[in-house]
């Protein structure tokens, strides 16, 4: 495994590509992770609950109203990057009992070494596949489930089915929720599949994103939030509205309207999700 170190970052070549830790010139103590140049995750190691991405503070927010402040949670992530929201539910919410699936042996080494999660915390990560290792899980086991799962820029087929969705939800507790980060931009066709692919097993669900993202007005990130109750929508809107970059949540019928009759998506059609545009992550970091 090549490393190389300079004074502004640190570069290993990891099973996915190049990873790069490039320390936060705002914010001492920070990190960005990059994977290929494409911005996986942010750090704050003085501050866990600094969450830097928008995505991320917005599956915070669901993390945040599924159970009373400070209740412990059993919680999956599927897909690791530096373990940003792990070290958000450590601190927010101790004792809870966190597993991570990361595919990336290598990233995962890189991330324990270069940066070390807090000492209380409670969370086990497994190098596989995120859908075989969802497969050996019992029922019932989790209160919930994110699916942030990348390789490189975008999330692979196999990992878009109504099969993959049946087993994340087979694994939820009676009231837990699948949190889902999705990428996509204009005409937005994978978004409204993968929100009819997931409500076709978990039906009560909420869209959070950016409203020129919503409108298809540009590529970003969506927040899924699903389960077999409805979510928590008005607490989740008025966080989103007032959000460092405001957000908007769609529900009910207007979600029934952005799906605009989307087919279910099954393992036998399933495609890698959307590309983001040429030159989108083109930034000096």
């Amino acid at each position: 495994m090549g490393r190389r170190r300079d004074t502004d970052r640190t570069a290993v070549q990891v099973d996915g590509g190049l990873a790069e830790l490039v320390p936060d010139p705002d914010r001492p103590g920070s990190y960005t992770l990059l994977l290929d140049g494409a911005p996986q995750s942010h750090v704050d190691l003085d501050d866990p609950t600094h969450l830097e991405f928008e995505y991320v503070r917005r599956i915070a927010s669901a993390v945040d109203l599924a159970a009373p402040a400070g209740t412990p949670l059993r919680v999956l992530h599927l897909g690791g990057g530096a373990l940003t929201l792990p070290r958000y539910i450590a601190v927010r919410r101790p004792g809870s009992a966190q597993r991570v699936v990361e595919v990336d042996g290598a990233l995962v080494e890189l991330v324990r070494r270069e940066l070390p999660l807090p000492g209380q915390a409670r969370v086990r990560v497994r190098v596989d596949d995120a859908r075989a290792a969802v497969a050996t899980m019992r029922d019932a086991s989790f209160d919930l489930v994110v699916a942030d799962v990348f390789a490189g820029a975008r999330t692979p087929a196999h990992l878009t089915s109504v099969e993959f969705a049946a087993e994340a939800a087979r694994v939820l507790a009676p009231g837990g929720q699948l949190l889902v980060n999705i990428s996509d931009g204009p005409p937005l066709r994978y978004a409204r599949a993968q929100v009819a692919t997931v409500r076709a097993v978990l039906p009560h669900a909420c869209l959070i994103a950016d409203a020129a993202v919503l409108r298809g007005r540009r590529h970003g990130n969506l927040v899924l939030v699903a389960g077999r109750g409805e979510p928590p929508v008005a607490e989740l809107a008025r966080r989103a509205a007032g959000d460092w970059f405001p957000g908007r949540v769609l529900h009910g019928e207007e979600l029934n309207r952005f799906t605009g009759g989307a087919a279910v998506v099954h393992d036998s059609d399933a495609v890698d999700s959307t590309a983001p545009p040429q030159g989108i992550f083109n930034v000096k970091w």
